[in-house]
């Protein structure tokens, strides 16, 4: 990218040679000629198969399960570039965030030879499968229940907000599988569906922006192998735990709308002004330090730790500084937003404005990070 803010002078050797290569692949390919805010909600198969052709999905995990066996930091600098080329990437990005991550913890060799190539290749994508309908952010109080008969799970609930289930492979859910209603975290389990087992109902849930990327999820005597079982039975909350924080810490909780922060800057350089000028760099500002709590964390979660207060942390700064982006930079220009507009700002800014709302919920809302803080910090 154009943008000095990713200066490759400034990484550790390694870095700076796969940020090299991340940006060459990224300059021609054509899912980048035009850019978009939020841009890992943005769905391209074609394009995540060419990325995983190449060696940037699945880039730390053993050679033997697909992967590349690179470092934390060099899959982190190939996560930032997507993010500031504004490269649709939802299609395999879950998949290889989380649920790739969670099956090297917690698979079976077979679930690892099975799935996590394909996942590598950018060919099979995942849904998370945790809300559901009437329980907030209350994740131990999901009652969507699987129990065991014979060799084989029977999953009957409703999961909500699954992004791309209609469009992935495999769902990983977290369901009740004890039978003590007192026991909340104690009985709790993940498994891995197919999306296409029988039984299972996605209804679409589209979102303010006329878009499809969220679902509900109706589970009815769906049918599964008990080795779809992920990890240990009533094990579920503490894997869970350990998965939120790979979903919370990453660039693109502050990233998002990065290609929005650009192109106002190239917009401030034709039509300077002092405002503009204090914004970015306040702007600035405020995404310098939100870069290196993540990279700390990416380091940290590299090493096998699980830094779930300091994603927290990431998770609710972030969201607020994404969610000022595209309000300060709409105050500052009004009325530029234009989602049809040929002018890239006024589009960008259009989707920033229209995703945004989205930014404090997905990943856990602002309230549930907040009590995380409080708590790490002895305040509750």
């Amino acid at each position: 990218m154009k943008t000095p803010f990713f200066d490759a002078r400034m990484d550790f050797p390694e870095m700076e040679r796969t940020r090299a290569e991340i940006r060459e692949f990224l300059a021609r390919d054509p899912a980048t000629k035009t850019p978009h805010a939020d841009s890992w909600s943005h769905f391209d198969p074609e394009f995540s198969r060419r990325l995983g052709a190449a060696g940037f999905i699945g880039m730390t995990w053993p050679k033997r399960y697909g992967g590349h066996e690179r470092s934390s930091l060099e899959r982190y600098v190939v996560v930032e570039e997507l993010l500031a080329a504004g490269a649709p990437s939802a299609a395999h990005w879950i998949a290889d965030r989380q649920t790739g991550p969670q099956l090297l913890r917690f698979g079976t060799e077979a679930q690892k030879q099975d799935i996590l190539p394909r996942i590598a290749r950018g060919e099979c994508y995942c849904s998370i499968g945790m809300s559901e309908p009437d329980s907030g952010s209350d994740l131990a109080s999901v009652r969507t229940r699987a129990r065991r008969d014979g060799d084989t799970w029977v999953i009957n609930g409703r999961k909500i907000w699954t992004s791309y289930a209609h469009r992935s492979h495999y769902v990983l859910m977290l369901c009740r599988t004890g039978e003590d209603p007192a026991a909340r975290q104690q009985g709790l389990s993940q498994i891995l569906v197919p999306l296409d087992a029988s039984g299972l109902t996605i209804r679409p849930i589209i979102n303010m922006a006329g878009d499809h990327d969220f679902n509900e999820l109706l589970f009815e005597d769906v049918r599964v192998p008990a080795d779809a079982l992920l990890g240990q039975e009533g094990q579920g909350w503490n894997q869970v735990i350990s998965e939120l924080a790979f979903e919370r810490s990453g660039p693109e909780r502050f990233l998002s709308s990065f290609v929005l922060l650009e192109a106002f800057v190239e917009r401030a350089r034709r039509e300077p002004s002092a405002d503009a000028a204090m914004l970015i760099g306040s702007l600035i500002a405020r995404l310098a330090p939100l870069r290196g709590m993540s990279m700390s964390i990416a380091v940290q979660l590299g090493r096998g730790e699980q830094p779930n207060f300091e994603a927290a942390l990431v998770k609710e700064t972030g969201s607020l500084f994404e969610q000022d982006l595209a309000e300060l930079i709409m105050r500052e220009v009004v009325p530029a937003a234009d989602l049809t507009s040929a002018d890239k700002f006024q589009r960008l800014l259009a989707e920033a404005v229209l995703h945004a709302p989205s930014f404090s919920i997905r990943g856990g809302t602002r309230e549930i990070l907040r009590g995380i803080i409080a708590r790490e910090l002895g305040l509750r």
